[in-house]
Formats: structure tokens, sequence, C-alpha cells
């Protein structure tokens, strides 16, 4: 894959997860029946910043979950490669919470999906919703984000790759080509 353009720096993804937080803030007073979920991989270390920004600004203690959805993609039959499945960890009941589900780049809704399906198998949530560090479009599926970053349109060829700290070494979030072949 080749580099296209650097869509966000550190300052600018610490900027977007904080303008969430402050949307999260606006529409939640409650913060007791609340829990975060991070999607694996990126969306999870997302998903822990947005909740420590939470719990520092509304002197609360929510929770923050992983969820992997693997096998629960629809694609996951289609492809022949093993699939490498992750943990999911959701260190809280599920039943009657409002949910912020949290993924890093949101596309055909496809993957989303999987995840509504991956949470319903461990319980029946109040509410959920959806917050994206970017939105490229292109979507297959009615499904929207009820918090997006960053919000832009992009190519059949091209692919939205998001750098973290904790497993990156360094926070960016950049456009890319795919190159013949991939």
């Amino acid at each position: 894959m080749k580099k296209l353009e650097l869509l966000m720096d550190s300052q600018t993804i610490d900027l977007a997860l904080t303008r969430i937080t402050h949307q999260v803030l606006e529409k939640k007073r409650d913060f007791s029946r609340f829990g975060v979920v991070g999607m694996q991989t990126r969306g999870v270390f997302l998903a822990r910043r947005i909740t420590n920004k939470i719990n520092e600004l509304a002197k609360t203690n929510i929770q923050c979950g992983t969820l992997d959805v693997t096998f629960y993609r629809d694609d996951y039959r289609i492809s022949l490669r093993q699939p490498e499945v992750k943990v999911t960890d959701i260190p809280f009941d599920v039943n009657n919470m409002n949910l912020l589900l949290v993924d890093d780049v949101f596309y055909t809704g496809r993957t989303t999906r999987a995840a509504l399906d991956a949470l319903m198998d461990y319980g029946r949530p109040k509410t959920i919703q959806l917050a994206v560090l970017i939105d490229r479009g292109n979507r297959e599926l009615p499904i929207r984000a009820d918090y997006v970053g960053k919000k832009i349109t992009t190519l059949a060829n091209q692919v939205v790759s998001l750098n973290v700290q904790e497993k990156d070494n360094e926070d960016s979030l950049w456009l890319m080509e795919l190159e013949d072949g991939e």
C-alpha cells in the first residue's frame, strides 16, 4: 500500500476523541448504567481513551470492554485464511445498559452489524450508540454513527489506516492506496 495523505496526526486524533467525549457528556447525564465497548483491534485503544476522558470529566468510574467480532462477520466463511481471533472481555453485565460502541474506521457497516450481533449474545442492552474516529462513507448497510471524529469520501482502491501509540508507537491516520495485486 502507498501512503497518499496524512488525515490526522496525534493532536487532531486527540481533539477528535475529546470532541466525541464532550458530545457523549452532553447527551448523557446518568452514567450509572453506562459502559464503553471497543471493537478489536484499534477501536479498543480509542475506547479506553474515551473512557478515561469521560471518567475524568464526569467524575465517574465507567468500565470499558473489548469485543472481537471475527465469528460474527458475514465474510468469515468466505475467506480461506485462518481467522485471527482476538480477546472479548466485557467486565460488566450488558443487560439494560446504555453502551457506547467504539471503532476506528467506519466503512460498509458490516463490521458494526457483526458487533451488534456479538453484543446481543452477551445480553440485551437498553441502547447502543456508535462512535468512530473516521467515517469513510460507502455504506452497504443502513447503519450510521452517532459520533464521528472526521468524515471523508474514499475510492474503492483506497484504505484508511490508523496507527495508535499503544500498538504502533505513534498516533496517525493515513489515507492509503492499494497497489496492483493487493
